[in-house]
């Protein structure tokens, strides 16, 4: 059980979650994602250690092809106005108002609402400058010699679209959902990478509790399926690659490597009593969140001590008795170094429930969509608090020593009133939310 502190005048404005809304590699329905991430039941099942295929897709890959249709109902005059901006968005973008128009329209929030109290509040990677983009003015400045620089000024430029740079800007989901639905609240965007799903849920919670809004459209979108933004995704430069098996296997002794991935979550957060008052759907609650970066003064990072640092603040915050928690959603990018230094981060804070707490990781099914998985992920757990069981980790079949946690191998173990929602990047940072069932 969880326990609220009362006494403190800010958390009588109780954030509650209303509507979600998803694009990713097994779907754009919710449904769709939960049916995925429960259907594997057989931890002994020989298709659990090779790549998941859906929907006839890689895995990682998103099922979005960014046309109109491939967003949720919309009335004529939203599915219009999206239709025109569609030359406007990269697939980032698209993918995150996507997800955010099937968040709104779950709610049922913009059915009577004041434009003024709803805001927007998104985590985004750095949009990578799309070659395709300059495609032309390339072709135009390039002979049987090759390409000619000196003729990019006078021949290159007039071929390039005048507006490209308005598809590479990150804060794009969040002015496009501002923009398409009327929402003129507080709005901000988040580019920490992986760890911006849990800062921007923590940024809108803020903005609610302070009463500067009465609902946050909260999401996050990205990729790491770009040539042009190949990163190292956590500790390590450990995106998969054609030499490799692409298979992510979080915490398993075989594991090697992240699966690039692509994707977007939204979520909509909404003040207690403005919620119950409306009838709305609840998935459940915002129970507090922290993030924290460690780096000496001889640049070294620690990835682990980001991660304990972030969970001790989650668990104050949300006044959280550890071994209550009914499941941990690990980051679970599938790496050596950053596995270990989560599992470790986790026993740390635990102590000796480390090794009793169900650990989930969706990545392990989705692939790694960077700043889309941790909105993704924290779905998924909410989607397991509601259906009251939690889903396997996929190719996980032999324990390392290294990482002492118990990931969740079928759909047995129960997922509990509560949970921590875990993320991190490689530059020492790391983030975390708790959630869990509304006790009203």
């Amino acid at each position: 059980m969880t326990r609220l502190r009362l006494n403190d005048a800010v958390m009588h404005r109780r954030v509650l979650i209303t509507g979600i809304g998803i694009v990713s590699a097994v779907g754009r329905t919710v449904a769709g994602l939960w049916e995925s991430l429960t259907s594997l039941d057989d931890p002994e099942s020989s298709d659990r250690n090779a790549a998941p295929r859906h929907n006839g897709l890689q895995q990682g890959v998103a099922d979005f092809t960014g046309r109109i249709d491939d967003f949720c109902e919309l009335p004529a005059v939203t599915r219009k106005a999206i239709q025109k901006s569609l030359k406007l968005m990269n697939r980032e973008t698209q993918m995150g108002v996507a997800a955010g128009q099937q968040a709104l329209q779950d709610s049922g929030l913009l059915l009577n609402h004041d434009p003024e109290r709803i805001g927007v509040c998104f985590g985004a990677e750095n949009f990578p400058v799309m070659a395709e983009d300059f495609q032309s003015g390339v072709q135009a400045c390039s002979d049987g010699s090759g390409f000619d620089p000196n003729r990019w000024g006078q021949d290159g430029i007039p071929e390039v679209a005048p507006l490209w740079l308005l598809k590479c800007l990150p804060n794009m989901p969040a002015c496009h959902l501002a923009i398409l639905n009327d929402l003129r609240g507080p709005g901000n965007t988040i580019t920490q990478r992986d760890v911006s799903a849990n800062m921007a849920i923590a940024e809108a919670c803020r903005i609610i509790k302070d009463g500067t809004a009465d609902a946050m459209v909260v999401g996050a979108t990205g990729t790491t399926l770009s040539s042009v933004d190949r990163r190292p995704s956590c500790l390590e430069d450990s995106v998969s690659n054609s030499r490799h098996e692409a298979v992510c296997r979080p915490f398993d002794l075989r594991r090697r490597e992240s699966v690039p991935g692509e994707g977007a979550g939204v979520i909509v957060l909404e003040e207690m009593h403005s919620a119950l008052r409306r009838g709305a759907s609840i998935y459940g609650e915002i129970l507090g969140a922290g993030a924290a970066s460690w780096m000496t003064q001889d640049s070294i990072v620690s990835g682990r001590t980001a991660l304990v640092k972030a969970m001790r603040q989650t668990l104050q915050r949300a006044d959280v008795a550890s071994d209550t928690l009914g499941h941990i959603h690990a980051h679970g990018l599938g790496t050596v170094m950053s596995d270990i230094a989560e599992a470790q981060a986790i026993s740390q804070v635990l102590g000796d429930f480390a090794q009793t707490v169900p650990v989930v990781a969706a990545k392990s099914h989705l692939a790694n969509a960077g700043a889309g998985s941790g909105m993704l992920e924290l779905i998924a757990s909410l989607l397991a608090l509601r259906h009251g069981h939690l889903f396997p980790v996929l190719n996980y079949s032999e324990a390392d020593p290294a990482c002492p946690v118990r990931p969740v191998r079928n759909c047995h173990d129960a997922a509990g009133s509560c949970f921590l929602n875990l993320n991190l990047f490689g530059r020492g940072l790391a983030s975390c939310v708790a959630a869990g069932t509304f006790r009203g």
